[in-house]
């Protein structure tokens, strides 16, 4: 998935349940909420429109209690093969359901019969998360790649953790962001800063040590 979404795309949502008049039901809805929406029956055929039917979907909502391929057992499949996040839909809110759903990562949860008026506020606060999942795995995707590249980048980072007290992600960021606003290459800064830490190492090795007042 795009790792930045433009804010004007109508969002993609997958529906997947073997009861058509649930599907007609959620379509709707979804639509005049302002998605766009594709619906399968069934798992395998979920799995062919996302393999082959040239779609990418922000969010998928699975149906537990299918025939064949259960809710969870796509989940499985699409946590194998894609990215997408996905929420579930039950006729019970039994805690077995819940908490597998959860273990699979499940960004919501939704109860049949299905109150209208929850559908697309349930559907927009899991797309939110998912969209702050993907912003947070592009970063650190973005930072894992940097150290790997650049030695100097990685040792510039260390060297603001232990300055500033901070976690990698975010001395990372301010070396970025330096950069950015300086317009210059990130690994040439990481190798300015390091060459000014050094030199003043050496500038304090030389200093004589301070006297000691007696009192």
């Amino acid at each position: 998935m795009n790792e930045r979404i433009p804010p004007d795309r109508r969002r993609l949502i997958l529906l997947v349940d073997d009861d058509e008049l649930i599907l007609d039901l959620l379509g709707k809805c979804l639509a005049f909420s302002g998605y766009d929406v594709c619906t399968a029956s069934n798992g395998l055929m979920a799995l062919d429109l996302i393999r082959h039917g040239d779609i990418e979907p922000d969010l998928a909502l699975l149906d537990i209690a299918m025939p064949g391929m259960s809710g969870l057992e796509l989940a499985d499949r699409l946590a194998a093969e894609t990215s997408m996040p996905f929420m579930v839909l039950s006729a019970h809110d039994d805690q077995e359901s819940i908490r597998s759903a959860s273990e699979r990562g499940a960004l919501g949860y939704l109860v049949k019969p299905i109150e209208i008026g929850h559908i697309a506020p349930a559907i927009q606060a899991a797309i939110a998360r998912a969209d702050e999942i993907r912003g947070l795995r592009a970063n650190e995707q973005r930072l894992s790649a940097a150290l790997q590249n650049g030695r100097e980048t990685g040792m510039a980072v260390g060297m603001l953790m232990e300055r500033y007290k901070s976690d990698r992600g975010t001395a990372f960021r301010m070396l970025r962001e330096f950069a950015r606003l300086n317009q210059r290459l990130l690994n040439e800064v990481s190798i300015e800063l390091l060459d000014k830490a050094e030199a003043m190492n050496e500038f304090a090795a030389c200093m004589p040590a301070a006297p000691r007042t007696c009192l």
